[in-house]
This record gives structure tokens, C-alpha cells and sequence, in this order.
């Protein structure tokens, strides 16, 4: 019997050990090299730039009806350092989750985790600046950016495989010494729970200062909390029946797809 560490993380070496996530990280990084190469900045694009790209903005999605920008804003990113700490941790969090989830497990929570992030964004963004933008259309103001701040990256969806993870390491099932498992759920806990008390500390400082940085907070709770939906209903692919797993696993899709189909409903009645 392989080593227990080795039941859980497969080798990271090779398309074959982690397809999934290979694929997502080349993904981002490919569309940050078709930016840059569009001349746009590698470290500070502007917020024209970024919308041209796909990120996400609540007027553009509820006013203008574009909701493609839920999914695209995940795969745009605002310079090559967000990127970087993006794919950084979307790679170690992937490897961790695809043995677990497998290769259409870890496609679908992030495609579904990070939308679920965008629309929780997108709705904080309207209930901020919503009525901003109803004065500033009456004025004759016709630029959605200049009221609604845009949102992009791969967080919401990292931290939606976060949230997934931590249900479950949880899992009896693993073939997996619990100490082990209780190490690794620990550590995952540990990195939501930091990089979110790190975003709201940073939004903090810059509101204090009156410059800095700011981070989609929003987008990041949302995808937590579609990855511990989208992982209740789960059970690991290690250590269960290939039958259960495929069945669990599409159960779950339904159900996220399910309820952010009904909260974009909502939030199209929200809007009005």
C-alpha cells in the first residue's frame, strides 16, 4: 500500500496526474498572454481594458444584460501578480481536490463556485452603487465603469475549491490514516480562513489611507460558500463506488446550477 500522503495527492508531474487542473491554470495564463499582447499593462490594466476582456461589472450584467461576464471574469485577471497568487494556489488546491472530485468534479466547481462568486459580487455591487447609478444616468452619464467597479479573477473559484475541499477531507471514506486527513482539512481551513480575513484587512487599510488596493470579498464568500454546497452532497471519488461517485457528483452540479439559476432570477427582479 502507497504511502497515505500519496492516497490523496497524486504526482504532480504530467498532464495524466491532474488533467483538470492543468487545463484551468493554462486557461488563465493563456488569456493573460493574449491581454498582454494586446497591448494591455502587465501590472495595471485600466478598467477599460479589463472590461474588453470579460470582467464582471453589475450594470453590464443587469442592465445590459451581459451574463456571459459571470463566467468569463473568472478566467481575466489585473495584472501578472494577481495571476500569479491566483494560479499559485487554484494549482496546489487542484491537485489536492482532483483525486477527490475528479477531472469533471474539479471543471465544475470552479466554473460553478466562481460564478456563484460573481453573482454574489454583482449583487453587492448593485445594492452599493445601484442608486449612484440612477442619478448618474439621469445626468446624462452613459459609462457603466464610472459608477460600477469591475471584478475579475480566479479567487471565488479558489476558494471555492477550498470550501469544497474541507467537506470532503471530512469523509470516512478516504483510504486515508485520520490523523492525515485531519492535517489536511486543517491547513485548507487555515487558508480560507487567512487569505479572507487578508482580503477584508487590505479593503481595511485602503479605505483608511484612501488608496490602495481593493478586493471582491464578495466574490470570494460566494464561492465558499458554493464550494461547501457543491460538496454536501458529494462523496470522494478515493475510497467509494464508481456508481455513487458519478451519481453524487451530477446531483451536485444540479443543485448549484439550480440555485444560481434562481438567484440571477432574483437578482433581475432585484435590479428592477
Amino acid at each position: 500500500m502507497p504511502p497515505p500522503q500519496q492516497a490523496v495527492r497524486r504526482p504532480r508531474s504530467g498532464w495524466a496526474s491532474a488533467p483538470a487542473t492543468y487545463l484551468l491554470v493554462g486557461v488563465n495564463c493563456a488569456v493573460f498572454l493574449v491581454m498582454a499582447a494586446s497591448g494591455v499593462s502587465l501590472g495595471t490594466p485600466t478598467t477599460q481594458q479589463l472590461m474588453h476582456f470579460g470582467a464582471n461589472n453589475a450594470g453590464s450584467v443587469l442592465i445590459y444584460g451581459e451574463w456571459w461576464r459571470i463566467v468569463t471574469a473568472m478566467f481575466v485577471h489585473v495584472g501578472i501578480l494577481h495571476l500569479a497568487t491566483n494560479m499559485w494556489c487554484l494549482w496546489n488546491l487542484g491537485l489536492l481536490a482532483e483525486p477527490l472530485m475528479g477531472s469533471a468534479g474539479v471543471l465544475a466547481v470552479y466554473i460553478l463556485t466562481g460564478a456563484s462568486g460573481n453573482l454574489l459580487s454583482t449583487f453587492a455591487g448593485w445594492a452599493k452603487y445601484g442608486h449612484d447609478w440612477a442619478h448618474y444616468h439621469a445626468a446624462g452619464g452613459l459609462d457603466m465603469a464610472a459608477v460600477f467597479p469591475p471584478g475579475a479573477g480566479a479567487s471565488g473559484a479558489v476558494f471555492g475549491i477550498a470550501g469544497a475541499l474541507i467537506v470532503l477531507l471530512k469523509s470516512n471514506r478516504l483510504p486515508v490514516p485520520p490523523f492525515e486527513l485531519k492535517k489536511l482539512r486543517r491547513s485548507v481551513i487555515y487558508f480560507a480562513a487567512l487569505n479572507l480575513i487578508l482580503g477584508f484587512s487590505i479593503n481595511v487599510g485602503t479605505r483608511f489611507i484612501g488608496s490602495g488596493l481593493n478586493i471582491d470579498n464578495y466574490a470570494h464568500m460566494g464561492g465558499f460558500g458554493g464550494g461547501l454546497l457543491f460538496a454536501a452532497p458529494m462523496v470522494p471519488r478515493l475510497g467509494s463506488p464508481r456508481i455513487v461517485f458519478q451519481t453524487r457528483l451530477r446531483v451536485a452540479v444540479g443543485l448549484v446550477v439550480g440555485v444560481l439559476v434562481l438567484f440571477g432570477f432574483y437578482l433581475t427582479k432585484f435590479a428592477g
